[in-house]
């Protein structure tokens, strides 16, 4: 079934850009205006892609072998590390290459199906990070009732739905930018096909199309983070309810790293996506994007790795296990 709705959501967008365009290419500008400190960015890049795929791997080969890490909570960073893995492998490997490279073009076909996985996984993950703390707020304010609250068959469905809604909200902007017309201008000034750079080459008005994708952007980023800040509310209030300095301390360590990861991500695309088209300046907005395409991948393994006892313990095990494995003689 399932791959049968990927099969119709690429036929759809095959449909999209073949019947609504004169040009047939996009040019990616990226960062070509920066002369040979692309070689340095390159080297940067790739050393970083590096590290946000062995991190992310690392996070999820853990959680798949330690039996501890076995709850609602591991599960759905596994599920977001695997998402981010996915998300990065959209934008990263074609941004290295066009570093390299004087031709740095995208067909129309490519650029929506680049849009598409890149927005379907970027709001996933928004989505996620939502549920991650709802998670925190059942197992903190409800402990008696989580098992329940949080069990799982209840996990699934909120991971699947995360992931259709993610990708369902994805194909209705993705349509709404390449059903407009383009005619002959194709320079995107990004590294990558990105909602404000496409849509501003349409020759057409795009105001009602702009603001139904601005909607689409208050759905999926002020909604979970209001009910991410609502379920921290009553978090905080439950901590302070505790009598132990410890108890407080244990339970604030809990929501630490979700927290700071939640507002890297929501900040960097809130600035980006929820104002008008028309306010899009390239350079500084490059900067940010870099920032929750790059850093915030990376950010989530290193912060789940560095600041939780439970994840450090079970890579120490790991790697305990693979050193105490002894060649045969």
């Amino acid at each position: 079934m399932y791959l049968n709705i990927f099969y119709f959501f690429l036929t759809l967008l095959q449909v999209v850009a073949e019947n609504f365009t004169g040009i047939s290419e996009f040019l990616l500008v990226g960062f070509s205006s920066l002369g040979e400190i692309q070689l340095v960015l390159f080297v940067v890049f790739l050393l970083l892609y590096f590290v946000i795929l062995s991190g992310n791997a690392t996070i999820i080969s853990v959680i798949r072998l330690d039996q501890s890490l076995h709850t609602p909570m591991y599960f759905f960073l596994g599920i977001l590390s695997t998402s981010e893995t996915f998300y990065t492998f959209v934008i990263l490997p074609k941004m290295l290459i066009n570093l390299l490279s004087v031709a740095r073009t995208i067909s129309f076909t490519c650029c929506a199906i680049q849009m598409f996985f890149f927005l379907g996984f970027a709001i996933t993950n928004c989505l996620l990070l939502g549920v991650m703390g709802y998670d925190r707020y059942a197992a903190i304010c409800h402990p008696l009732h989580y098992p329940i609250l949080m069990s799982w068959q209840v996990c699934g469905k909120l991971a699947a739905g995360c992931g259709i809604s993610g990708f369902l909200a994805s194909l209705t902007v993705v349509n709404l930018v390449f059903s407009l017309p383009f005619c002959s201008a194709n320079r995107v000034n990004h590294y990558f096909c990105d909602i404000s750079p496409v849509i501003r080459l349409a020759c057409t008005n795009t105001d009602i199309h702009e603001f139904v994708i601005f909607t689409c952007g208050v759905l999926v980023l002020v909604v979970p983070f209001f009910f991410i800040c609502v379920s921290y509310l009553c978090i905080l209030r439950t901590i302070m309810k505790i009598p132990s300095a410890e108890g407080k301390r244990k339970a604030f360590s809990t929501c630490a790293s979700h927290l700071t990861v939640v507002v890297v991500h929501y900040g960097c695309a809130s600035f980006i996506y929820l104002r008008p088209t028309a306010d899009y300046v390239s350079n500084k907005d490059r900067l940010v994007t870099v920032t929750y395409t790059i850093v915030t991948p990376l950010l989530n393994p290193i912060v789940y790795s560095l600041r939780n006892k439970d994840v450090q313990l079970a890579i120490r095990k790991a790697l305990g296990k693979k050193g105490s494995v002894k060649p045969f003689d």
